[in-house]
């Protein structure tokens, strides 16, 4: 799928935060390809950052978010990110439902971060893996609508054509795998 990666450069910094069970049980998973989209971003993976040097660091000297959704989060299609001498910084969890709950709870420095979400009516593309919730989207189905919100808000200077292009790694590998599942189902291993 790596051929399929356009990195874009952004003014905002992503930084990823994978839980180790996710590292594990995929390895070209929506995480790693938003990490690989994004010149201007970092990956770790953990179950607590609470005591991680660089982001701490981070922490330290920038305007910080957490995407994730609460009932007090910043809502960016009505909120625009400030812009001022100090840089945007939006961690992503990149983890199950359940996982990135136990994460951000272990993880107080995170936690106390201000919350970013959006409101959005599209279904999720990931049509190989069984979503929460109606609405829930991939780490990179997230990102790319964070994305199209701060370039409408002029965080961000994204072309049509690099918004449209940041998928392209998520929908080709939905792609195979949707492929793989029919080959598989044709082979005379397949049972019902």
């Amino acid at each position: 799928m790596c051929k399929y990666i356009k990195p874009i450069d952004t003014k905002t910094k992503f930084v990823i935060l994978m839980h180790p069970h996710e590292f594990k049980k995929i390895k070209n998973g929506t995480g790693h390809f938003t990490h690989l989209s994004l010149t201007n971003s970092e990956l770790y993976i953990n179950t607590s950052f609470i005591n991680h040097k660089k982001v701490n660091d981070l922490l330290k000297n920038n305007n910080c978010y957490v995407l994730y959704p609460s009932t007090v989060s910043i809502v960016l299609n009505d909120n625009p990110l400030p812009t001022n001498d100090k840089d945007n910084v939006i961690f992503l969890i990149d983890s199950t439902w359940h996982n990135a709950k136990k994460l951000l709870r272990d993880s107080p420095n995170i936690q106390e971060l201000p919350k970013v979400s959006f409101t959005h009516t599209k279904a999720s593309e990931f049509k190989i893996k069984e979503q929460p919730m109606e609405l829930c989207l991939s780490t990179m189905e997230s990102t790319l609508c964070v994305l199209e919100l701060l370039t409408l808000q002029g965080n961000e200077k994204l072309s049509v054509t690099q918004l449209k292009g940041f998928l392209e790694p998520f929908t080709k590998m939905v792609e195979y795998q949707l492929e793989c599942i029919k080959v598989e189902k044709k082979s005379p291993r397949f049972r019902i």
